[in-house]
């Protein structure tokens, strides 16, 4: 059975529209604290952090609400990264943690990435048991008046996170020298992230950090790295920094001015490790990961698997294989030796890292020359088109043409509203022609 509120990351949609309001978010915080609570007797406590859309400030009291109702203790903590939610999760002993965030999307958009008390995110079968709640009778959950639960401000949240990143690197290690530009899509890492570097003695250049509720991800962040290439370029930095709205992606930009997406860290980082002897099992990539980095792992000898698309899918995968690194393409990485999700601060201390005996980025991500890619994002009003018999006939005609010389996807996503088509092959011209049929089925 699909699920009817949960998508491949958390619940996400329009502000103001079906799943996305007041009223659904007091529903989401009655049925998650209902479920949560019942894990432990003792302390009943929730978490909740955000991304800086302006519809946070309607949707975060109605969740509180709905956690309070259901006898949650709530802390809010504020703009703070995905990642950090899902550290302090686990570091305060909390039932649950919730960020109220849309990631990469438009200020338009917002949802939910719910934590358990282990800082992962929750699995199908625990988001389908929360729906079944969302759905049942409101007063069938409201707790007893003496047992309401209270809500407090937790003010030091980005402090207490870039203390525990900070943790995982030897004391004495210094960007003392090295110049940083970073990007912080006026999201939620506008605070931690200029912070961080400084507090490690880089030169900081920063942009996207002055969020007004509805800049968050426009023409800047991971989606948009000509941005970081143009301040690279104009500070001539050692190494250029672009995180996503809710901080759990990064995209980075060399010295040269080089885009590096999450394919490439994933390459440098899983061959370092490696040799460091850091590395466990091997890597988990997504169906988007680019051949040329199957290729790569396989000359490497490091064993490469593939996980739906999501970063969700691959923790899970890395859970079952016990592997410790996994990425995906669009810049979500998970370093399983330190964090349980995606974060693109702790990705860009380690690459800082491996750089700290004056390593240049060019030469570190030298590593593989990726296959051409195509990936079109269609908007559609309906994403059941991609059930069509139309459409279902173009990909069977361009998956056969490209068959041998190349490979097709074609998907849903699980976010938005569109139809993600992605192609990969060295012959060029094959390659737009078969992306454009299936394309020409759906527009």
């Amino acid at each position: 059975m699909s699920k009817k509120y949960f998508g491949t990351d958390g619940i996400r949609g329009r502000v103001n529209k079906e799943k996305i309001n007041g009223e659904m978010f007091f529903k989401f915080g009655l049925a998650a604290g209902t479920y949560f609570k019942n894990l432990k007797k003792n302390k009943q406590t929730a978490i909740i952090a955000k991304d800086t859309r302006l519809s946070g400030y309607t949707l975060e009291p109605a969740l509180v609400s709905g956690l309070a109702s259901a006898g949650m203790h709530v802390y809010t903590l504020g703009p703070l990264p995905t990642n950090g939610l899902a550290m302090l999760t686990k570091k305060m002993k909390a039932n649950m943690g919730i960020m109220i965030t849309a990631s990469h999307n438009p200020y338009f958009d917002n949802g939910l990435k719910l934590f358990g008390p282990n800082g992962l995110k929750l699995s199908d079968k625990i988001e389908k048991k929360i729906e079944k709640l969302i759905d049942s009778k409101i007063t069938k959950n409201l707790s007893r008046p003496e047992i309401l639960g209270r809500v407090k401000r937790l003010e030091d949240a980005n402090e207490r996170y870039i203390k525990i990143l900070k943790s995982n690197f030897p004391k004495k290690f210094s960007l003392k020298g090295i110049k940083i530009a970073i990007d912080c899509a006026n999201g939620a890492g506008y605070k931690a992230g200029p912070k961080l570097l400084k507090s490690l003695g880089a030169k900081v250049y920063s942009i996207g950090t002055s969020p007004n509720g509805y800049n968050i991800n426009n023409n800047c962040g991971s989606t948009f790295p000509n941005k970081i290439k143009k301040l690279t370029k104009k500070y001539k930095v050692h190494l250029g920094l672009s995180l996503d709205g809710d901080a759990d992606r990064i995209i980075m930009c060399d010295e040269k001015a080089n885009i590096i997406d999450g394919d490439q860290i994933l390459a440098m980082l899983a061959f370092r490790w490696k040799r460091k002897k850091i590395l466990k099992g091997g890597v988990i990539g997504t169906l988007m990961s680019n051949y040329g980095l199957q290729k790569y792992f396989k000359e490497k000898k490091i064993k490469f698997l593939r996980a739906n698309v999501g970063d969700r899918h691959v923790k899970e995968k890395m859970q079952k294989k016990r592997f410790n690194l996994g990425g995906e393409q669009s810049g979500h990485i998970i370093l399983g030796k330190f964090a349980t999700t995606g974060d693109g601060l702790l990705v860009a201390i380690e690459v800082l890292f491996a750089m700290r005996k004056g390593k240049k980025a060019s030469e570190l991500f030298k590593t593989f020359k990726p296959t051409p890619q195509i990936l079109e994002n269609i908007d559609v009003k309906d994403k059941s088109i991609i059930n069509s018999i139309k459409c279902k006939k173009a990909v069977r005609a361009a998956s056969k043409l490209i068959k041998k010389h190349g490979r097709m996807l074609v998907r849903k996503s699980g976010t938005e509203s569109k139809i993600r088509i992605m192609g990969e092959s060295e012959n060029k011209a094959l390659l737009i022609k078969c992306v454009n049929i299936v394309k020409r089925s759906i527009i």
